[in-house]
């Protein structure tokens, strides 16, 4: 098992993704800390790892309270012994940032993404990794999305918070990994069975014409495979992220657009 022996706390576990990870991370043999604002969908997660044979707690844990996150690390520490793995996985919904024009968006709402978004991975990333820096090891990831590297019309501050996601990541492995902690990130296409691309598509649907149907079939299509990507496809990456067999790996984006953007 790739993870076997790790401990690995997941924030956001309770969403698609979250929850894709911790029970890909819980196969491969990681005891699993997960996080969440909300403390019932994460409940469900923990439940269906134990159920399955795996190791995991659940707590209710808002990423953008520093404080909370640090009494929580604590806890994972005092229970496990230290902490390998720092998953970020935290999202807000998107219809709350989408499907408006910039120049007629106010600044408020092009920043919530951007504030939102950097404050919860910086906060979760530098917690975790001030635990690490004393066992010389560990792992830091998040979740970007290809708004990073390309232009997309009706995203707001979407986009931006992507990009800086992925500025973090290069920022935080130069400082960390001479300490022996990897920064890494996925860049996932998009991927059906989370809300993201509906919630991209709603606002869209008037003035498109399209249907869901028909709104999937065009993002398939520009990607090289002609298809989207899978949780499952997704949650495999990290687990290989997360293991030791990524050891070359830090400061990078692994690029999981199945060909729609070319590094």
């Amino acid at each position: 098992m790739m993870l076997k022996d790790k401990v690995a706390v997941i924030y956001g576990a309770g969403g698609a993704i979250g929850s894709a990870v911790a029970c890909a991370f819980a196969a491969e043999g990681a005891s699993l800390f997960l996080a969440g604002r909300h403390l019932a969908p994460v409940e469900v997660v923990a439940k269906e790892v134990v159920s399955a044979g795996g190791s995991a707690e659940a707590a209710e844990v808002d990423a953008l309270d520093e404080q909370a996150v640090e009494r929580h690390l604590r806890s994972v520490v005092e229970k496990a012994g230290r902490v390998d793995i720092s998953f970020n996985a935290v999202g807000i919904p998107n219809t709350t940032i989408l499907g408006v024009p910039l120049v007629e968006m106010d600044v408020e709402q092009f920043s919530l993404p951007i504030t939102t978004y950097t404050r919860s991975y910086l906060l979760t990333a530098r917690l975790a990794a001030r635990h690490m820096i004393p066992q010389r090891s560990g792992v830091i990831m998040t979740v970007t999305a290809l708004h990073s590297r390309t232009g997309i019309a009706l995203v707001g501050g979407y986009g931006p918070a992507m990009a800086a996601k992925e500025a973090l990541t290069r920022d935080l492995s130069a400082e960390l990994a001479p300490h022996g902690i990897r920064v890494v990130g996925l860049r996932p296409q998009a991927m059906p069975e989370t809300r993201t691309i509906r919630e991209a598509f709603e606002p869209r649907a008037e003035a498109s014409g399209m249907t869901w149907e028909q709104w999937q079939e065009f993002l398939a299509g520009k990607t090289h495979a002609r298809r989207l990507m899978t949780l499952e496809e997704m949650a495999n990456m990290a687990v290989f992220m997360a293991s030791d067999k990524a050891s070359g790996m830090t400061g990078t984006i692994v690029n999981l657009t199945m060909g729609s953007l070319d590094d």
